[in-house]
């Protein structure tokens, strides 16, 4: 009797133990798959996003030069007519994750500066210049300078770098859906991302 008890127990123990490896065979199997998908899937959304904005100035640029102890003086102006492109870029090639298996977490390590590129087209209208103060290259650098500063200001003063960023959180929302679905969960650095919403809190 006691002999058939022993085997009884035995047989369950081997059973219970085959079907405990078995199962944490799957669970193991399944990680590494959806470890392998969420690798792929971030490597989809691994692209180069560009928002561009149009922005127009007209500019008139004078310069006056005194010769002969101040009595006579010569000048030079010209009308700046300025259209100008520009695009602010995140390529999200950049991206630095990491993928944790173990506690089944996708984490953004860091995330790429917004790379802002100009195209500056200047024409030129009702140019003057006396004799002794014709233009150069340093006016034309002037003015260059100053158009320059005048993008920045409208870009500034625009929604451009906030639209570009939306666009930056949208693509990141892709990667919550999807580690959400897999039952992951998705960080931000030290920041544990809950939710869609919480995207937009980021502080990047």
């Amino acid at each position: 009797m006691l002999r058939f008890l022993a085997g009884i127990i035995t047989a369950i123990v081997v059973i219970w133990s085959f079907q405990y490896f078995v199962e944490k065979s799957n669970q193991k199997d399944e990680v590494q798959l959806n470890s392998a998908i969420l690798e792929q899937q971030i490597r989809q959304v691994g692209k180069l996003i560009v928002t561009e904005g149009q922005f127009s100035q007209v500019l008139s640029y004078k310069n006056t030069k005194k010769n002969y102890f101040d009595i006579f003086s010569a000048n030079k102006k010209a009308l700046v007519i300025v259209n100008a492109k520009v695009t602010v870029a995140y390529d999200l090639r950049q991206i630095k994750t990491e993928i944790d298996q173990e506690n089944k977490q996708v984490v953004i390590l860091s995330l790429p500066d917004p790379e802002i590129n100009t195209y500056p087209d200047l024409k030129y209208y009702d140019i003057s210049q006396d004799y002794f103060n014709q233009f150069d290259e340093a006016d034309y650098n002037k003015i260059k300078g100053s158009v320059d500063k005048m993008i920045q200001a409208k870009i500034d003063q625009s929604d451009l770098k906030a639209n570009a960023k939306e666009r930056l959180i949208n693509e990141l929302s892709k990667i919550y859906i999807l580690t959400n679905s897999l039952g992951w969960s998705l960080h931000y650095q030290e920041t544990t991302i809950g939710s869609a919403s919480d995207l937009d809190n980021l502080k990047f």
